[in-house]
């Protein structure tokens, strides 16, 4: 099982696949980094040698910021919008959407379970 920026990536799965289990890696992300190794995306990941990981290691440390460096700097983008007290940053404080999606409906994920409004029966 190969481990890049700790995370272990699947071994039954194609490296391209794979790689967008690291959190800040998508599928195009992943390909350029496969390009610049010179590693076909289609071979699996227990297919690798460790010389191949260790291209991919180094290419992700040096080029890309990812997994625990990328989730504290958007915490601190958030947290410094909410400081401000731009619509952004109230929107995320309420915990409502942000990118002016409508609520009269939907928005459940942001919103929570619905709350009964109104009459109970006695």
């Amino acid at each position: 099982m190969a481990r890049i920026a700790g995370v272990d990536l699947p071994n039954n799965k194609r490296v391209e696949i794979a790689l967008t289990y690291i959190f800040g890696v998508g599928r195009p992300t992943s390909n350029t980094i496969l390009e610049k190794a010179g590693i076909d995306k289609n071979t699996k990941v227990h297919g690798l040698s460790d010389e191949e990981i260790n291209k991919i290691r180094i290419l992700i440390e040096n080029e890309h910021q990812v997994e625990g460096d990328l989730r504290r700097e958007v915490n601190l983008n958030i947290k410094r919008l909410m400081d401000l007290g731009n619509y952004r940053g109230l929107r995320h404080r309420r915990g409502l959407p942000a990118r002016g999606q409508r609520t009269k409906t939907n928005a459940r994920t942001r919103k929570g379970p619905r709350r009964i409004v109104g009459k109970r029966k006695k």
